[in-house]
């Protein structure tokens, strides 16, 4: 039997080593942030149950609606973040904006809203707000300074 094992164990000597190291680093540079695309997405499913899960569907029916779209805003954000990060997080300031529009939603949206509701809201904003914040760092770091 021949012996078909190299002596080599590194890649240094084929020749696309340059372009596989180039692909691989392509690869890894959008995902410095991965970590936050599943909070968020989950932020934005929490979000869009929220009123269900609080049970405030008949007194606040407004806010439903409205908790139910930011919700799904969020979660395909999340999803643009995972399928295409390099072109996605320049949106970061936008989940920044969702989190701002979602802590002063209650008193613009709702009804008299209760100390429930307002820190459901309150809270789902913050998150969004520290989430979008920690993408748009990442996305200024990975962006050259011309």
């Amino acid at each position: 039997m021949a012996n078909v094992s190299h002596g080599r164990s590194d890649i240094s000597s084929h020749p696309d080593v340059s372009e596989m190291r180039e692909r691989y680093a392509r690869m890894l540079g959008g995902r410095d942030v991965a970590l936050v695309d599943g909070p968020v997405f989950l932020l934005g499913l929490y979000c869009a149950a929220s009123p269900w899960i609080l049970h405030y569907t008949a007194s606040q029916p407004a806010l439903v609606t409205h908790n139910l779209i930011m919700g799904i805003a969020i979660g395909l954000l999340a999803l643009g973040f995972t399928r295409a990060p390099e072109r996605m997080y320049g949106l970061s300031w936008a989940m920044c904006a969702l989190g701002i529009w979602m802590i002063i939603a209650p008193w613009v949206v709702g009804t008299s809203p209760d100390k429930g509701v307002i820190i459901n809201n309150v809270i789902i904003g913050a998150l969004a707000l520290c989430l979008g914040l920690v993408c748009a760092a990442s996305a200024a770091r990975r962006t050259p300074m011309t």
